[in-house]
């Protein structure tokens, strides 16, 4: 899911814009959400240090202790890889704005259809990063493969598990497994496990605990290959 965050010093069209953004998520089947909107740019950099921020959208012109542009400067200090789309009446900040790795700029009053344009090109951007992201049903549901700790098939489910959520998509094993990078490793017949999200693995009990202190088995037809792929994984001692 990518997660949303408005700052705007006017209240009513933060209200706006959040209802159209969860418009559009909706219209098209968006896994997205505006899980945080303030007219405060330091409330919105004290959010963000600790919670998942994927898209941010800044006025420019805010009437805070930052201007949009200062807050966009702070956020890449923190951030790399968010994406931040401007707003503003004022065209001539429009050069600027781009100087802050800018996915978009959007001139106020903001037009549903141009809001819409930039929200379509920013999935179809995202869904084009294989490396970053999963894309697991034709919803355009996505999830952050670094997050993944382990897929587990569910009955004809598959279950895409992190430590925040879970994910669940009617899929095979196989449809995925070719399309995931090499830190994914079938451990049992049920589960693939990230190793990246490893904390421990017992090989006389074949359990293996991951980052959020869930476990699975290690199946005893997988159990050879896993473990010798745990010895010579490098960031797993």
């Amino acid at each position: 899911m990518l997660n949303f965050v408005i700052c705007d010093d006017n209240e009513n069209l933060l209200d706006r814009l959040e209802k159209m953004l969860e418009t559009l998520f909706t219209k098209n089947n968006y896994d997205a959400s505006v899980v945080y909107k303030s007219d405060n740019a330091d409330d919105v950099l004290n959010y963000i240090d600790s919670n998942v921020a994927d898209v941010l959208m800044l006025d420019i012109n805010l009437k805070s202790s930052k201007s949009g542009l200062e807050l966009a400067e702070e956020i890449r200090k923190k951030k790399k890889n968010p994406y931040i789309i401007f707003t503003t009446g004022h065209l001539e900040y429009a050069m600027v704005a781009y100087k802050y790795k800018t996915f978009d700029y959007l001139p106020k009053p903001i037009v549903y259809e141009r809001l819409e344009d930039t929200i379509n090109r920013l999935f179809e951007d995202v869904n084009e990063l294989s490396k970053n992201y999963i894309k697991i049903d034709n919803k355009n549901t996505i999830v952050d493969e670094a997050e993944v700790q382990y897929i587990k098939r569910d009955g004809m489910k598959l279950v895409f598990h992190t430590s925040s959520r879970d994910y669940d998509t009617y899929s095979s094993f196989n449809k995925f497994q070719e399309k995931l990078p090499d830190t994914y490793i079938r451990c049992h017949k049920s589960y693939i496990a990230n190793l990246n999200q490893i904390k421990d693995v017992e090989p006389v009990s074949g359990t293996i605990t991951f980052a959020d202190g869930q476990t699975c088995d290690i199946g005893p037809k997988y159990k050879k290959e896993f473990m010798e792929v745990m010895k010579n994984y490098g960031s797993f001692k």
